[in-house]
């Protein structure tokens, strides 16, 4: 088969690497690098690099690959209703309390579905629950003292 240019260049670089190990003299070494650009089938290029033991250069093979047992744990799904709990107990302040009702039941519902699917988010419910319920108790407790003004001053 004729040698292409890569084939001598490869054949070369093995004769470079050999006269660099000091495995070939400078005049051995300059003959051959001559004798490989002269080559003109591979047979001639594998014959001036046979005694040398680095041979053609190795193309880099695929990554390998790492076990499962490595790598990290997936993070599990987060819970939409998890995530809605929390923003309806964040936002009760500022709707002086108006979310406290869906935060509650949402946070409620998202706890459920966590326990039943393995999902993520159970801090967020249970942020919502929590802020949801003050939120509920604030307007209860409210709305018994404005009654119980209302009854006295009645």
């Amino acid at each position: 088969m004729l040698a292409a240019h890569a084939d001598r260049e490869r054949a070369v670089d093995v004769l470079r690497a050999g006269y660099g190990e000091g495995r070939l003299e400078k005049g051995e070494f300059d003959q051959r690098v001559a004798r490989a650009y002269a080559a003109r089938t591979v047979g001639e290029l594998a014959l001036l690099v046979a005694d040398l033991p680095m041979g053609p250069v190795p193309q880099p093979g695929p990554a390998p690959v790492v076990p499962r047992t490595f790598l990290p744990a997936p993070r599990p799904r987060t819970n939409g209703k998890a995530v809605g709990a929390a923003v309806c107990g964040l936002l009760c302040v500022p709707t002086f309390g108006l979310t406290g009702l869906p935060a509650v039941i949402l946070g409620h519902a998202a706890r459920s579905e966590i326990q039943r699917s393995g999902e993520g988010g159970d801090g967020l419910a249970m942020t919502g629950l929590v802020l949801g319920w003050l939120s509920t108790a604030g307007w209860a407790l409210v709305l018994t003292l404005v009654l119980v003004v209302g009854i006295t001053v009645g």
